[in-house]
């Protein structure tokens, strides 16, 4: 058995900011189950949302935010969020993050994207999330305190009902040791969810092999709240390419100027909303995915051409030379880009401190429910919602202190066996995203809902079965959470009767004049209040 101050479980940029801000007072572990470079934080392209010119304001960042969000935004949590955004991008500063800076000025070069009424985002380059990753990798790496576990895959979380001590608390987590295919036991004052979002649940997606919905699966199981996972962000513009496998084009390229077109060259954008090429993600998508199917078309094209060559090599010299290396020359031809699930913009309930139902249990990142988001991500609020919140769940973890740590029994597997074969798992695996992109896309109807929730609760039974006759797996771990977490997104949806921000319903096109998240939980007492005055938040459901 191990025992650490601080358990943190992934290694983007949500836990990164975490541990660093925690580590000069206490013994902060972080389980990764790859190496520590793998996730979501390191592929971002675009940048970070934050308020540094002077003709721009806070509260339009808020409005944008809010207007994004479709009406579910909770408010205090965005006004949170930007007012520590300029403070977060000097904190990345000081730890030497190369920006791109003005050349003639020296200060920050601003960029603009989709959804955003003024330029506000810091980047560097087009490889913004790979700056910031790499740069607080060192400082992770070197620290003394933060100990790292890679090939390390969270099973599940410890809880006091396992112990026959409080309940409602969590006291760390199981582990798998890749390498050794062993178990081990994890017990810790506080434990941090940052394992990133469930982009893998579909077929396409821009997110890494990583994203498999493992926090939220965990915390579901563990009796947290579950909120707004029918929202599920689709980036308008992936690469279409066979050999591309899930290369985001920026949403910079738009803010700079591109233009989305149809194979004969003819703009379609402005048809749809006034912003065109601007407007935020949910419109551009669904847009994007009305032509295709009106047209019978497999994509349609991205085109920055008319920037010119030297402004394409300087502000997007990563998208250039992967499009280059696949035989696309950005520069004289359009891009061919497709929609693909991108970001899940609920998860787990948490306050504006990060805490969650369980006691000492926090969530940060895009594996957790803060309210920032709504019903549709501002573009480049995501690794700014990191920053900030990995701040403050430092905070609120150093002002709980440290619990006297109790003993867990080790993980059993006396009773299974080892498989006598994967296939199962490899067609499971499969058969659930393409359900989940067949039945549960950008437009979705009640039909094709019973069709994927009938389909995901067949895959369960059988990977329910499965689990609990072999020991467990990478492969198996990962399908396990997926499958919850295709449940909490079909469920979600099923409950939504409206068309609202990312969830566009054919059944139910109006969108109601009072805007409620859906959440979903498995007791009839969370244990904690973690409204923050949002109006009327309703539980929907109680479904197990």
């Amino acid at each position: 058995m191990n025992k650490t101050d601080v358990l943190i479980i992934g290694s983007g940029l949500a836990a990164f900011t975490t541990a660093l801000h925690l580590a000069d007072v206490l013994q902060v572990t972080i389980v990764t189950k790859k190496s520590l470079v793998d996730s979501a934080s390191d592929w971002a392209q675009g940048g970070i949302a934050a308020v540094l010119d002077p003709h721009d304001s806070a509260l339009s960042h808020i409005e944008d935010t809010l207007n994004a969000g479709a009406g579910l935004c909770h408010r205090a949590a965005v006004e949170q969020v930007v007012a520590e955004a300029p403070a977060s991008i000097a904190w990345l500063e000081s730890m030497r993050v190369p920006f791109t800076r003005e050349q003639q000025a020296g200060q920050l070069h601003l960029t603009r994207e989709g959804g955003h009424s003024a330029r506000r985002i810091v980047h560097a380059a087009d490889a913004t999330g790979h700056a910031v990753q790499q740069t607080l990798l060192d400082r992770v790496r070197s620290h003394n305190n933060i100990q790292l576990l890679e090939e390390h895959i969270a099973i599940d979380l410890i809880t006091g009902k396992q112990l026959g001590l409080d309940p409602q608390r969590c006291y760390g987590c199981y582990v798998l040791d890749r390498r050794r295919d062993h178990v081990e036991t994890w017990i810790a004052s506080h434990t941090v969810l940052a394992t990133g979002g469930a982009g893998k649940v579909y077929l396409y997606t821009t997110n890494p092999d990583t994203a498999t919905g493992d926090g939220i699966a965990m915390a579901w199981r563990a009796g947290c709240r579950i909120a707004n996972m029918e929202f599920v962000q689709f980036h308008p513009t992936c690469l279409f390419h066979p050999h591309a496998k899930s290369f985001l084009i920026s949403e910079a390229v738009r803010g700079e100027g591109g233009l989305l077109k149809l194979p004969n060259g003819q703009r379609f954008m402005p048809d749809y909303d006034s912003r065109a090429e601007l407007a935020p993600r949910d419109i551009v998508a669904r847009a994007i995915d009305s032509e295709m199917k009106k047209r019978g078309i497999d994509c349609v094209y991205l085109d920055i051409t008319h920037r010119g060559a030297d402004f394409i090599h300087e502000h997007f010299p990563n998208i250039y030379q992967r499009c280059f290396d696949l035989g696309i020359d950005i520069t004289r031809d359009p891009i061919p880009v497709v929609p693909a699930a991108h970001y899940t913009c609920g998860g787990v309930m948490v306050d504006l401190d990060g805490r969650t139902d369980l006691d000492r249990l926090y969530a940060v990142g895009e594996v957790s429910h803060s309210g920032l988001h709504g019903a549709n991500r501002l573009a480049s609020n995501s690794l700014l919602e990191c920053l900030v919140y990995g701040q403050s769940v430092a905070r609120a973890i150093q002002d709980s202190g440290l619990m006297e740590l109790p003993d867990a029994p080790e993980w059993d597997d006396s009773r299974v066996a080892d498989p006598d074969e994967e296939v199962l798992l490899a067609h499971n695996w499969e058969e659930l995203r393409r359900a989940m992109w067949d039945y549960v896309g950008i437009v979705r109807t009640n039909k094709r809902l019973e069709r994927a929730a009938r389909r995901i609760a067949l895959l369960s039974e059988e990977i329910d079965e499965y689990y609990g006759s072999y020991r467990v797996s990478n492969d198996l771990l990962e399908l396990r959470n997926l499958a919850i977490t295709a449940h909490l997104i079909v469920r979600s949806a099923q409950l939504r009767c409206e068309s609202r921000g990312l969830h566009t319903s054919l059944d139910y096109p109006a969108t109601l004049p009072e805007a409620l998240d859906t959440v979903l939980f498995r007791m009839q007492k969370t244990g904690r209040n973690l409204a923050d005055g949002n109006a009327q938040r309703r539980v929907f459901s109680d479904w197990d």
